[in-house]
């Protein structure tokens, strides 16, 4: 089985020791080195139709697939932590940008999610999906803060924050507060309501608030846009 520690504080890397034979993938554009004896292979992994519809998560079309014996570093591109989730059985459903690496024991498919949860939480119609045995990573945008539901009990979630849930727990969109919330507390106009029994892991920041904050020190002209000569 492949070995791992995971480094850092706010940009974390991940570190995996293979030994001959064993196997990692990870999503395109994470490998930071790797050891000379470590050989990798860009694979379509669970046919073109896994494929387009990870593209329509915002995942990557084809994975990188790592095998030993060697060390393989693989970092996450936002500030955040890279959480160690071990499947045993029971599958996840994850934002797919939030994707990093799994092992070879792991199915990396997708799901079609409820249209308003998938249209509101910004991720379009479908949610990435883990099922097997085995460890996946996935790197977060800031902190994490990991729930774990009782039966019965209900988490309101701001959409964009919801980063991965277990399979099987109910989720629905729910309307929350009213324009003045949206106004002026800044608050989304729809939570995702998730029930337990199951374990919920959470954002504490999002691609579009770090985003927005940056956008006041980025030098004129590099805030996207037409740039007009007056």
């Amino acid at each position: 089985m492949p070995q791992y520690q995971i480094f850092g504080n706010d940009l974390q890397y991940l570190k995996v020791i293979l030994a001959p034979g064993e196997g990692i993938y990870a999503d395109a554009g994470h490998m930071i080195a790797k050891q000379a004896s470590v050989t990798l292979q860009t694979r379509l992994r669970g046919g073109i139709l896994s494929g387009l519809k990870r593209v329509l998560t915002g995942g990557s079309f084809f994975v990188t697939e790592f095998y030993g014996p060697g060390e393989l570093y693989l970092s996450g591109i936002f500030p955040g932590k890279i959480i160690q989730i071990p499947l045993e059985g029971r599958g996840i459903l994850a934002e797919a940008h939030t994707f990093l690496a799994a092992e070879n024991s792991v199915n990396y498919d997708t799901q079609l999610a409820k249209l308003t949860a998938g249209w509101l939480g910004g991720e379009g119609l479908f949610l990435a999906k883990f099922r097997g045995f085995g460890n996946v990573f996935l790197h977060s945008y800031g902190d994490v803060i990991v729930r774990d539901l009782a039966p019965g009990e209900i988490l309101q979630v701001e959409a964009s924050h919801l980063m991965a849930f277990q399979e099987g727990m109910n989720y629905d969109v729910q309307l929350v507060g009213g324009l003045r919330s949206i106004f002026f507390a800044h608050e989304g106009l729809f939570f995702v309501t998730i029930q337990g029994p199951g374990r919920v892991w959470l954002h504490t920041l999002t691609a579009e608030q770090l985003a927005s904050a940056l956008i006041p020190f980025l030098p004129q002209g590099q805030q996207g846009g037409i740039n007009l000569p007056f």
